[in-house]
C-alpha cells in the first residue's frame, strides 16, 4: 500500500490477535476506528485528511482480498490506481471486470462487470491486477459522459504518452461492446497537451460554445523572436489567447521564498507583456466553467477587437 495511506485493520486478523467484536465496535463508537467496509477498519486519526481519491484507494485495498480471483480492477478504480484524475465521477464502489459474457453484479461497495479482455490489457500495481492505461481510458470513454472521459483521457495521454491511434485501436479491439460511437468521439477530442482538469473542461466548454478549436500550450514571441509567455489556449490566426486561472497555476508560480502577492504580481506582468505584443487575452476561473456563457462572450468580444484592429492597421490599407 502507498505510504500516504493508513494501514488497515481486518476483523479476521484482529480476532486472531485476541480482540473481540465488542472491542472493535467500541473503538468505532469512541472514534478510534473508522469502518471502511464490513470487516475492515482504519485508524481514524490517519484517515481524517484523506480526499475522495485516497479514500477510494483505501476502499480498493480493503476490497481486493474479497474480489473474485480472476477479476481485474477496472474503470474508475483503475484510473485511481493509475494516478489519473477523475472529475464529477462517483468513487463509491470498487469496480472490477471478469472475462465472462455474463455474471456482472453490484453491491454496496463493489461493481463487478463482465467483458472480454486480453492478458496484454492487464498490468500490476502494488500487487493488484489492473487494466492498462489504454484499456482504462477506452472503458471510461464508453461509460462516462463526454466531459468526464475527456478529463481522464487527456491526463492519460500526457502521463503515459498515449496516442489517438493507440486508443482507437484499443477501442476497435472489442467492437461489439456498447458505447463505441461515444467513445470514439471522446477519444478523437482528447489531447495530451492539456495540463489540468480545468484546462480539459475548458476545451469542452469552448467546443460546446462553438468557439474555434484552440492551439494548446502556445508560445507567444515578440517581433524579435524572444519568448514572451506560453499560454494555455490560443487562436493565433485571430490574435487571441486564453488563460485558465486554476489554483495549480499559482501554486507553480509560488516558488520557495515567494509570497502569494508576488506570484499574482508576476502573473500581472506576464499578462501585460502578452498584451504588449498586440494579442487579446481572455481569462476565466474554475467557477465559470459550469456557466460558460459569459466566458464565451469574452472570447467573442476579444476576437472582434482583434479583427477590428487587423482590418484598420496601416499594413492592411
Amino acid at each position: 500500500m502507498p505510504p500516504d495511506l493508513p494501514s488497515l485493520v481486518f476483523r479476521s486478523t484482529a480476532l486472531t490477535e485476541g480482540f473481540t467484536d465488542d472491542e472493535l465496535q467500541r473503538r468505532c463508537d469512541d472514534g478510534e476506528l473508522i469502518r471502511v467496509r464490513p470487516g475492515v477498519y482504519c485508524p481514524a486519526e490517519s484517515a481524517t485528511d484523506l480526499d475522495a481519491v485516497a479514500r477510494h484507494r483505501v476502499l480498493i485495498s480493503s476490497t481486493v482480498p474479497k474480489l473474485i480471483v480472476e477479476s481485474v480492477v477496472s474503470h474508475t478504480s483503475a484510473a485511481v490506481l493509475l494516478g489519473l484524475p477523475l472529475w464529477n465521477t462517483s468513487l463509491r464502489k470498487v469496480t472490477s471486470t471478469i472475462d465472462r459474457s455474463n455474471g456482472g453484479r453490484s453491491s454496496t461497495h463493489t461493481h463487478l462487470r463482465s467483458a472480454p479482455f486480453a492478458a496484454d490489457e492487464v498490468t500490476v500495481i502494488d500487487g493488484i491486477p489492473v487494466f492498462s492505461p489504454v484499456r482504462t481510458v477506452v472503458d471510461l470513454a464508453r461509460t462516462l459522459p463526454f466531459e468526464q472521459s475527456v478529463v481522464v483521457g487527456d491526463a492519460a495521454m500526457q502521463k503515459f504518452g498515449l496516442t489517438h491511434d493507440e486508443l482507437l485501436d484499443g477501442l476497435a479491439r472489442w467492437p461489439r461492446r456498447p458505447g463505441a460511437p461515444a467513445a470514439r468521439r471522446a477519444i478523437r477530442f482528447m489531447d495530451g497537451r492539456s495540463e489540468s482538469v480545468g484546462e480539459s473542461r475548458s476545451r469542452v466548454r469552448m467546443h460546446d460554445a462553438g468557439l474555434p478549436r484552440p492551439e494548446l500550450q502556445f508560445e507567444v514571441r515578440g517581433e524579435d523572436g524572444i519568448f514572451i509567455a506560453r499560454t494555455d489556449f490560443a487562436l493565433p490566426e485571430l490574435g487571441v489567447v486564453g488563460e485558465f486561472d486554476g489554483a495549480s497555476k499559482y501554486g507553480k508560480l509560488l516558488r520557495p521564498g515567494r509570497t502569494p502577492s508576488e506570484a499574482v504580481f508576476e502573473e500581472k506582468r506576464r499578462e501585460d507583456s502578452l498584451r504588449d505584443t498586440g494579442v487579446e487575452v481572455v481569462r476565466w476561473v474554475w467557477s465559470e466553467l459550469d456557466d460558460f456563457d459569459q466566458v464565451a462572450e469574452r472570447w467573442h468580444r476579444a476576437i472582434a477587437r482583434a479583427q477590428s484592429r487587423s482590418s484598420t492597421s496601416p499594413t492592411d490599407c
